[in-house]
């Protein structure tokens, strides 16, 4: 590469920007339910799997226990999940969904619809950039 390096060429920025401009699009939509974009994450494993340690939502996430756990406190102070200590092994958190926590996956699938709208790309634009960018993410975590 030579000559000098520009903003709108780089794979790098053009991720970056686009991640922060979905946060903010999930930020406006999920402020009326009063969670932020992290914590819709955490709720949507925990929809799909009712009950997960801290580190099985950290893998799912990408996200590790020191980012996590503070996240998962807030969480529970606001009464979306409570944490425990496994039975069988005290060192591993069990979150589980409260009922104020699963009764917001209701409340999510519309705000899911709006935020697909707002994209303005047909499914089969959507389905081919998903998958395009998990393979990147692939590789980079391959590589790393």
């Amino acid at each position: 590469m030579t000559g000098v390096l520009k903003l709108n060429e780089l794979l790098c920025f053009s991720l970056y920007s686009t991640s922060l401009a979905m946060n903010k699009l999930y930020r406006k939509l999920l402020k009326p339910l009063g969670i932020t974009y992290p914590q819709y994450l955490v709720l949507i494993v925990l929809w799909q799997h009712r009950s997960c340690s801290v580190s099985t939502i950290g893998e799912q996430l990408y996200l590790d226990s020191a980012t996590l756990t503070p996240l998962l406190k807030r969480m529970e102070s606001s009464g979306l999940v409570t944490r425990h200590r496994a039975k069988d092994d005290e060192r591993h958190v069990i979150i589980e969904l409260t009922q104020q926590g699963d009764a917001l996956e209701a409340k999510v699938e519309a705000i899911v619809q709006q935020a697909v709208c707002t994209l303005d790309l047909s499914l089969d634009q959507l389905a081919d950039t998903k998958a395009t960018i998990e393979a990147l993410r692939q590789n980079l975590l391959a590589h790393s």
